[in-house]
């Protein structure tokens, strides 16, 4: 049978506290400095004599957190920054080293006492014990990495060979590090896309027709753009640098191209570091290009940060802020790559393309997207409007409906009409700008756009829904349903707005 835990009713605390400082008169000294590498700035950090250093200043994405020893006794202190020591000597990124001391604050003294008491020998029994206090996971990852400090130098019964045995003999508590993208909390809505979409195009139509938009907008603009299109993280954002960004015109309209090079992180250690090469949609493109052209005149080189940002954290609130501006509600950054990922395994990309677009070494990564998605009937009726989960589709976005007399009375320039996927349609609404200055396909994207004025014809509307349906079905025959395609996609969106404007027009006829 396994030995109980051990009682620390049985200690005073001076013999706590004497086993620590046994522990401690063990391990080398500290050395004078502390070097580790800050990726984000590309520097050498230097902690001077950490040994009598009461705080750790750590630089990390841009900003500095704070590592304070004051709080802990000298012998603890001392036994925690050997511990951060260890795991920069492990190759650890410095984020992942100061997140492990943080959560060493969700341990008391006593606990962390017994742990080093506990030994080889009885050191299941005392884990049992620990998970049964429901510590966060954290807690128990630092706890983890003082028994690896102990094994590392051979204290306490411990030895290098025990490595493994705490990976298989102390388990973590039961959690789920995807329970949000299961639950499809962490998912916006059609709405809600619907919203950044129509954003970042009025933006782009801006600034195409000459408006001014002040320097901070546009970043932030770009950067919803680099979190919603590619699903990009905070950090990614941040390190997005002038040389990552080539403009150029390829000579089949005005519109610019542009390519935007990420940098693939939180990989595991010895991982090859790929680039992230991303082409900006064609529509979106006037705003990276656009920024990128002000930086230029203001004689930035290719070091300079793109998004002109100071950290990973400035991005997240920049983005949470505009999302909360235009949802009314905070999204974040994370939010919109978990959406970004869904939105592309809804469409029907296989595992390695979802590995390649979110930067995953593992392609067991994403597999949890997958579990979340509709099944391949399921994206075809989706596509078709026909799905139970898009029947009850909500008011989308679009301007006063109109009569067909007062349709007849607006300029030519602002009927609509148009021949989508060789289907001729017309009659169906006006256009509060006009199609020769809209840089869309008419009709596909006419439904959903708040510049769309609807006819008030039921009848209509439902011939239209029946078109499209059919070159959904002419796209699911003859090419095996490639859902992935920016046509089918454009469908699928189309067809729902035809259903949104229904849901309103059909209540006012009955």
């Amino acid at each position: 049978m396994p030995a109980p835990p051990v009682d620390l009713n049985q200690w005073a605390a001076s013999d706590a506290d004497a086993l620590l400082d046994e522990i401690v008169r063990q391990l080398p000294a500290l050395p004078p400095l502390l070097r580790y590498y800050d990726d984000f700035d590309d520097a050498t950090r230097v902690i001077r004599a950490p040994a009598d250093a009461a705080v750790f200043a750590v630089h990390i994405n841009g900003g500095t957190q704070y590592l304070d020893f004051s709080v802990y006794g000298s012998s603890y202190a001392t036994l925690l920054k050997h511990v951060f020591l260890y795991l920069l000597g492990e190759n650890l990124h410095v984020s992942t080293a100061t997140g492990y001391l943080q959560a060493a604050k969700h341990l008391s003294y006593a606990e962390v006492i017994a742990l080093l008491m506990a030994g080889p020998e009885n050191c299941v029994a005392s884990w049992a014990a620990l998970r049964a206090l429901q510590k966060t996971p954290p807690a128990y990852g630092f706890a983890k990495v003082l028994l690896r400090l102990l094994c590392h130098y051979r204290l306490c019964g411990w030895s290098p060979q025990y490595r493994e045995f705490l990976t298989v003999a102390l388990p973590w508590p039961a959690r789920d590090k995807y329970a949000g993208v299961r639950t499809g909390g962490v998912f916006l809505s059609i709405e809600e896309e619907a919203a950044i979409v129509g954003y970042l195009d009025e933006t782009a139509h801006t600034l195409r027709n000459g408006a001014h938009l002040d320097d901070a907008a546009l970043c932030d603009a770009v950067m919803l753009l680099c979190a919603y299109q590619f699903g990009m993280r905070p950090i990614q954002i941040a390190l997005l640098a002038m040389r990552d960004v080539r403009v150029w015109q390829d000579g089949s309209d005005d519109l610019p191209a542009v390519h935007l090079t990420f940098r693939m992180v939180k990989q595991r250690r010895g991982a090859t570091i790929q680039p992230l090469p991303r082409r900006v949609k064609r529509e979106w493109a006037i705003l990276p290009a656009q920024l990128e052209q002000r930086q230029r005149t203001n004689g930035h080189d290719g070091s300079t940060r793109f998004c002109t940002v100071a950290s990973a954290s400035e991005v997240s609130q920049r983005i949470a802020a505009l999302t909360e501006r235009l949802l009314g509600v905070r999204a974040t950054a994370t939010d919109l790559r978990h959406t970004a990922a869904q939105r592309l395994v809804d469409a029907g990309a296989n595992q390695e393309e979802l590995a390649a677009f979110l930067g995953h070494a593992d392609l067991a990564t994403g597999l949890v997207y997958f579990d979340s998605s509709p099944n391949q009937a399921e994206r075809v009726n989706r596509a078709l409007g026909l799905s139970p989960v898009y029947q009850q589709v909500v008011r989308i976005a679009h301007a006063r409906f109109i009569s067909a007399e007062e349709l007849g009375t607006l300029k030519g320039e602002q009927q609509i009409a148009g021949v989508p996927h060789g289907v001729p349609i017309a009659g169906i609404g006006g256009c509060t700008s006009g199609q020769p200055a809209c840089p869309f396909n008419p009709v596909t994207s006419c439904y959903g756009c708040h510049r769309f004025m609807p006819v008030r014809d039921v009848t209509l509307h439902h011939e239209v829904l029946a078109a499209l349906r059919e070159v959904v079905r002419f796209f699911h025959e003859t090419s095996r349903d490639e859902a992935a395609s920016p046509a089918y996609l454009q469908l699928q969106r189309a067809i729902a707005g035809v259903q949104a404007v229904l849901a309103e027009l059909e209540p006012e006829t009955k």
